[in-house]
């Protein structure tokens, strides 16, 4: 899943595709570099951040989701609003990636089981703002586990169904660094949930002290070659998706680890 971000102000590359044509042309390059899915995002969830209004994240996101379905992508829309959501489906989405999980908005829920898209709930405990004073666990990989089973069994009540459901453990989402690597060290937790797994590691702040170097913590622009033996390690754990900004180093990874393999014994 190749990160596609349509705002001013997310942590690795805000601005940078702004623009409707950058942001289109920016998600076909990364199709050509093998991604599967393209992840269209109108607001930025890092630490602290402010929500753009309803109207500046449609503005943001629909038409390019409108000029990459016509490219044929594969496209998930991240937003935690239902009328996004919605609008980003009839423009040509198949994926809603919500990472409030569908508590944000409360027709999120019934908005995707009317639809025929997939659904993938993240971890989540609050907006950015506050988000990372709500990091306080008795056991993480445990409560993150219920927390999301919980999560899994009320939208499959209010409509969506299992077959169309994947789970996110939410990485850096009111997650200290060290409950990150913990999650990490745990997957086979999350993927006994009985639903395909999504994580996003890529540039994240936990990895900014990976190939450090001195007192200064790593730039997130140069925290790909982390990311991708992050996805090594997801990939040899079976999960379903590895959403990334740098797509050419994943699929790098990914192709390592398909070979080994696929190698005779």
């Amino acid at each position: 899943m190749g990160v596609v971000n349509v705002t001013p102000d997310s942590f690795s590359d805000g601005g940078r595709w702004l623009e409707a044509d950058a942001a289109i042309e920016h998600g076909v390059e990364l199709l050509e570099q093998g991604a599967d899915i393209l992840d269209i995002g109108g607001e930025s969830t890092r630490p602290g951040a402010a929500r753009p209004s309803l109207q500046e994240e449609l503005d943001r996101v629909v038409p390019v989701v409108q000029g990459l379905a016509r490219e044929g992508a594969a496209i998930s829309i991240d937003t935690m609003r239902a009328a996004v959501a919605s609008a980003a489906i009839d423009a040509g989405a198949c994926i809603v990636n919500d990472v409030s999980g569908g508590l944000a908005d409360d027709t999120m829920a019934e908005t995707v089981a009317r639809s025929e898209a997939m659904f993938i709930a993240m971890h989540w405990r609050g907006h950015s703002h506050d988000m990372q004073s709500r990091a306080v666990y008795d056991d993480v990989v445990a409560d993150v586990c219920r927390e999301l089973r919980q999560r899994a069994h009320d939208l499959m009540a209010a409509g969506i169904p299992a077959d169309r459901l994947v789970v996110d453990p939410g990485l850096g989402f009111a997650k200290t660094a060290e409950q990150n690597w913990t999650l990490l060290r745990h997957l086979e937790a999350f993927t006994r949930l009985g639903h395909p797994l999504l994580v996003g590691a890529s540039r994240k702040s936990f990895l900014a002290r990976i190939a450090q170097r001195g007192e200064e913590p790593v730039p997130a622009a140069e925290r790909d070659l982390a990311t991708a033996a992050v996805s090594v390690v997801l990939a040899q754990a079976g999960v379903w998706g590895v959403r990334v900004h740098d797509v050419r180093s994943t699929m790098a990874a990914l192709d390592v680890v398909a070979a080994i393999e696929e190698a005779e014994s």
